[in-house]
């Protein structure tokens, strides 16, 4: 069984994160095959607050050099979640 653990892998700290805080909107990286329900579900559960909406996109992977080869770094998932007036996550 998939936990909300599991869906939500972390909170993004990033200038553009901290930025977009006062508009009661967060950045998290999530599992890459989760949908916006279970992400949804997954905030709520784990910082007990109340999602307004989810938006998602697929970040494409990177290219990176490692010695004389080429190769590119995993695509990832992205989830801009922004919570009910009222809400916040505390950050530490």
């Amino acid at each position: 069984m998939i936990t909300s653990f599991d869906i939500i892998k972390t909170l993004i700290r990033t200038e553009k994160g901290t930025t977009m805080e006062p508009n009661r909107q967060y950045l998290f990286q999530v599992a890459k095959r989760a949908n916006k329900v279970e992400i949804k579900k997954a905030v709520e559960d784990i910082y007990k607050v109340k999602v307004q909406d989810v938006h998602t996109i697929i970040m494409p992977g990177k290219r990176k050099r490692v010695r004389q080869e080429f190769g590119f770094t995993d695509d990832w998932k992205k989830a801009i979640v922004t919570l009910k007036e009222g809400e916040k996550i505390e950050v530490t």
